[in-house]
């Protein structure tokens, strides 16, 4: 099974993709129901793997959900949680569902989410499970041995265009693409002249660029963001926009589009993150297709 999304970015064609959460149970309903509202608004949908280090169903049943019904995941696979036989077999279970988009995570700390006793395991980091993507597309494990059926996955990593000091950045980019990352998908762009600076630089390692847009629902919540993402700061202006509406939903719903507007001409794509708020993606994301590339 190929990947819509690769051909779609091979071909300098701008892509949409959204964050959708699956669910902390075992109904995946309401997962599907909002993944479905966004056909014709998106190309592909990222499935998250226990996203913040919060305990959610694994992302590989809502996947091959979406697979069924005839929407293209990304399916986010985290090295936090498993060893490197459990990915290799996660992998290569995704491959038999029909997922070819996985964009490689290490994962955040096990503090940050809601089972802080667990321990992590992190046996490999990102760059490594990459590693392990291309081997398994070559016909072997990471042991050397030979697979019956090879996976042909079309594989990206996760960036940070904002985070500071830039420079420090690069080379771990460097190390993603030569494992064979294809296409990164940025955290929350609020800066486009850093987005521009950020494509300008990774350029030369021949990887699409997929721009990170959060939906803001309030002042409050882009101040968290300020305090407690690494690497993300919501611009004063924009906090003080959220804050002088009696409307900040509706604002941040602007704010995204204008983001998304401005991020255009420097990157091959974007990725909306919509906090539980899908039914705006459609209009975050409108006209940003009238002409490709």
């Amino acid at each position: 099974m190929s990947s819509t999304l690769r051909e779609k970015l091979e071909s300098n064609h701008f892509v949409v993709t959204a964050e959708v959460c699956p669910p902390k149970g075992c109904d995946c309903g309401e997962f599907m129901e909002k993944s479905r509202s966004l056909k014709g608004s998106v190309d592909a949908v990222n499935v998250t793997d226990n996203q913040g280090a919060n305990v959610r169903i694994s992302p590989l049943a809502p996947a091959a959900l979406l697979v069924r019904d005839g929407i293209e995941p990304i399916l986010q696979l985290t090295c936090r949680d498993r060893n490197r036989l459990a990915l290799q077999s996660e992998l290569l279970a995704a491959a038999a569902l029909g997922v070819t988009n996985i964009l490689s995570l290490t994962g955040d700390h096990i503090s940050f989410g809601d089972h802080a006793g667990s321990k992590p395991v992190f046996d490999l980091d990102s760059v490594q499970l990459l590693q392990t993507i291309a081997a398994l597309n070559s016909g072997k494990d990471i042991s050397g041995a030979p697979l019956h059926g090879t996976t042909s996955f079309y594989a990206g990593a996760a960036a940070a265009p904002e985070a500071e000091p830039f420079d420090l950045t690069l080379p771990k980019l460097a190390k993603k693409a030569a494992a064979g990352a294809r296409f990164f998908q940025t955290q929350a762009i609020f800066l486009p002249e850093r987005l521009a600076r950020f494509t300008e630089a990774v350029r030369p390692l021949g990887v699409k660029v997929i721009a990170g847009i959060i939906l803001l629902k309030s002042a409050g919540m882009a101040r968290y963001i300020t305090k407690n993402i690494p690497g993300l700061k919501v611009p004063p202006e924009l906090v003080a926009e959220l804050e002088d509406t009696e409307r900040p939903l509706e604002a941040g719903v602007a704010i995204a589009r204008r983001l998304a507007a401005a991020a255009r001409p420097f990157c091959d794509g974007v990725h909306i993150m919509a906090m539980g708020r899908e039914e705006h993606i459609p209009d975050i994301v409108a006209g940003l297709r009238t002409e490709d590339h």
